[in-house]
């Protein structure tokens, strides 16, 4: 009778890790394919799909081809996503407070300082995921937001005259944009090269790198060099994805991923020159503001953050990157 139940107990976990090994893990990202970001992606898949064995399954779904970042945070939820690479704007759909990382304009003066404060708030933001179904497995970014134009433009004032892309789900930012007298224009990120090329925008902002990659640059030209905010992200998994996966290849995944993520930040910040100086040799004309368009810029921003607090990003989260902020920078200047 023992080695009867013996028996049937070894088939029944036999069968449990054959079920688990045919599971694909389906990854989604607005990320081009063959990109830094689809590549790391990638390689992190298949350092889980040795672990899991003979038959595991990793599908990447790239080019936002599962539609926009909050479509597939809405997927991953039902079951046919397992996790995704999704900048802020997919991101605050599962927890709000990742906005602070950037939705303050102007608030971060140089990658350090994102660094920095990325790192103080980990913990508790990986909790906070965790406590909301999804476990983060890498952090990444994507090079500083500019902006993208048709026509020239240095001053705030001049935007004003654009039809600006806005994500979708960004309903606060456009209200607020709005606000201060700019028209944004709601869209996915798929409908943004469309729209730039029939003038139904003529403003977007955008990375250097993704403005290359969507050869956005073609149909708008002209570049603000200013680092109006970062791009910041993160690779998630769902919980559920996540516990079916055994202790070992848990920590092979883990391992996997903070590479994946230190390989994006590295690469990444290196590209956005790159990009630039790509798009220079094709056309794009690099506007660089003096000192009096810089403090305008810069006093566009202090009226942006009270309707930024407390709105596009938690009261107590907008104070605690500030604070952070404010320590780093006098332990910088001593």
């Amino acid at each position: 009778m023992t080695k009867q139940f013996i028996a049937l107990l070894a088939g029944c976990l036999l069968a449990l890790n054959a079920f688990a090994a045919d599971k694909p893990l389906r990854i989604g990202t607005l990320a081009p394919k063959n990109s830094l970001y689809h590549r790391q992606l990638m390689e992190l898949g298949e350092a889980w799909r040795q672990s899991q064995g003979e038959g595991a399954k990793y599908l990447v779904y790239p080019d936002g081809s599962q539609g926009g970042e909050t479509d597939m945070v809405r997927r991953m939820r039902i079951g046919q996503l397992q996790g995704g690479l999704l900048s802020v704007v997919g991101l605050r759909e599962i927890e709000p407070s990742i906005a602070a990382l950037q939705n303050m304009p102007l608030m971060f003066r140089n990658w350090e300082e994102v660094d920095y404060v990325r790192e103080k708030m980990r913990p508790a933001m990986e909790k906070k995921f965790l406590d909301k179904g999804f476990v983060v497995l890498a952090w990444g970014d994507a090079g500083w937001v500019r902006f993208f134009s048709r026509e020239a433009a240095l001053w705030p004032d001049d935007f004003k005259k654009m039809k600006f892309f806005t994500w979708a789900s960004e309903l606060e930012q456009q209200e607020i944009m709005k606000s201060l007298g700019y028209t944004p224009v709601p869209l996915e990120t798929a409908d943004i090269l469309p729209s730039i090329q029939t003038g139904m925008i003529n403003a977007v902002p955008s990375t250097p790198y993704f403005a290359l990659a969507t050869q956005v640059y073609t149909s708008a030209p002209n570049m603000l060099d200013l680092n109006w905010a970062p791009i910041v992200g993160a690779l998630v998994v769902t919980k559920k994805a996540w516990d079916e996966m055994s202790p070992a290849t848990q920590a092979v995944v883990r391992a996997a991923g903070a590479k994946a993520g230190g390989q994006i930040r590295t690469q990444a910040r290196k590209e956005v020159d790159e990009a630039v100086e790509a798009m220079k040799k094709r056309g794009l004309k690099v506007n660089v503001p003096d000192a009096a368009q810089s403090r305008e810029w810069a006093e566009l921003a202090d009226k942006l953050y009270p309707k930024i607090r407390g709105k596009m990003v938690p009261a107590e989260t907008f104070d605690e990157v500030q604070g952070y902020l404010k320590a780093f920078r006098a332990g910088q200047a001593k």
